[in-house]
């Protein structure tokens, strides 16, 4: 049976007019190495720690800005928020399709709340605590490219031809604002599009970045403001001791416009100054040491490393229950070919290594996880390939092979072919990512002899 909503009633649980105040004790186990009748050992204990938690239950209006506005996942997501929020509907070559919500974990999913008269019983993912109904989100952002997001709906090639017509008079007007632009971190072919870019030195740049954030958040008289990079991918920045390492290194190197700061890692510092929450959704290392002391300091969320929305999805979901199932991945083999921009710059080496090292992290701690199949510092030979083909556009075909050591020396292998429709599949995880980020900052928790801490901390 599926309902519509619930409400908790718990000795653990209380519900105020403006909060909902909860208790939950965690249980896990700690381990001590202790020395026991002359030879150490490995102790487990059980542990119990109590933490409360306090949400607040007012919804605020919330904006959204998106740095890359004018990509495909910017306008895509605007495209399908609006489509939802008009209840638009479309001729496809096989149905009218209704707009919806799906691949949205908190607008589309379940979970389990109990059973009654011994059935299970699923209610709506974001019926557990009050958040922000996406249909009401004010859009706006950021891109080094001026077309207005109905242009950059129709170059983008991802919807039907048909929405793209009824969505066209809600977004021919919609012109981003002037983005942050270093051609030293993406690709050289991405020169083209650059024109419409903030001037001046690094420190001019974030306080521009700052004052458009104050003006949006007045001028559309929204409570809070979420900022998630969807840009390109950059290339990774040189963590130098001096230059980005701490906190006031970091920001002395703003100030002195040294080179190797990079743009993701400016709009980062300008949220943080304005404790706005900041989402990375590409695979570059914009959290700096000094960036994420900084964000502590502030106590403002900071967190992302890639949407991971196709291949890299599967490869975390198959190799963990590889290595689970006690089978021992020796050979991954990834290749992928997508005609979009995203494709297009990855085309050069530097962007691609950022690419390279996000999708191969995924494999590293569940072989870390298994000391009896792979020996300290052991890993699967793992390579992976990107090749831009414009024709497919956002429609990303992704291959991989698996090659597993089995049972007295056997070999398993696994194939398999994926073709991901790109910016569809990530424009609902930007959703998510933006909807549960206002929600962590309404809830505040402690545990046993702590302070309160806003739980994004």
């Amino acid at each position: 049976m599926f309902i519509e909503s619930f409400k908790v009633e718990s000795p653990n649980v209380e519900y105020t007019e403006n909060e909902i105040h909860s208790v939950y004790t965690y249980e896990t186990t700690e381990l001590v190495h202790e020395n026991r009748k002359g030879t150490y050992q490995w102790i487990v204990k059980p542990k119990s720690v109590k933490y409360e938690f306090k949400t607040d239950v007012h919804v605020p209006k919330l904006g959204v800005m998106l740095v890359g506005w004018g990509g495909n996942n910017g306008s895509t997501l605007t495209a399908g928020v609006i489509a939802n929020r008009e209840g638009i509907s479309w001729a496809t070559k096989d149905k009218v399709q209704q707009a919806n919500y799906f691949g949205s974990l908190t607008q589309a999913s379940s979970i389990r709340v109990g059973s009654f008269n011994g059935e299970e019983i699923y209610a709506p993912f974001k019926s557990l605590l009050p958040m922000v109904n996406p249909d009401d989100i004010v859009f706006g952002g950021w891109d080094i490219s001026d077309m207005n997001l109905a242009d950059a709906m129709a170059r983008a090639r991802v919807l039907d031809i048909d929405l793209q017509k009824q969505l066209r008079p809600y977004m021919e007007s919609i012109i981003p604002l002037p983005g942050i632009y270093d051609p030293d971190f993406i690709a050289a072919n991405q020169g083209s599009r650059a024109n419409n870019v903030i001037k001046g030195t690094k420190q001019e740049q974030v306080q521009h970045i700052i004052k458009d954030i104050r003006e949006f958040k007045e001028k559309n008289k929204v409570d809070k403001v979420v900022v998630l990079w969807t840009a390109n991918t950059e290339r990774y920045s040189n963590v130098i001791e001096g230059l980005n390492d701490t906190v006031e290194n970091l920001l002395g190197s703003v100030d002195k416009n040294e080179a190797e700061i990079s743009p993701s890692t400016l709009y980062a510092i300008a949220c943080v100054m304005e404790n706005v929450p900041f989402i990375n959704g590409s695979p570059q290392n914009t959290f700096v040491p000094g960036l994420i002391d900084l964000a502590i300091r502030r106590n403002t969320l900071i967190g992302g490393d890639d949407f991971k929305s196709g291949q890299t999805k599967m490869k975390s979901v198959l190799v963990d229950f590889l290595v689970g199932a006690g089978i021992k991945p020796t050979s991954i083999v990834s290749y992928n070919h997508l005609g979009n921009n995203d494709g297009m710059n990855l085309s050069a080496p530097q962007t691609f290594r950022s690419k390279e090292i996000s999708k191969s992290n995924v494999v590293d701690d569940m072989v870390s996880s298994n000391g009896i199949l792979f020996e300290p510092g052991e890993h699967p030979d793992h390579v992976v390939v990107i090749k831009y083909v414009p024709y497919v556009a956002d429609s990303k075909r992704a291959m991989d092979e698996y090659t597993s050591e089995i049972f007295l020396g056997g070999r398993n292998t696994i194939v398999m072919h994926n073709t991901c429709e790109d910016s569809l599949l990530a424009a609902p995880i930007i959703l998510d990512l933006v909807l549960l980020a206002e929600l962590s900052t309404r809830i505040q928790l402690k545990s046993e002899d702590e302070v309160c801490l806003i739980f994004n901390s």
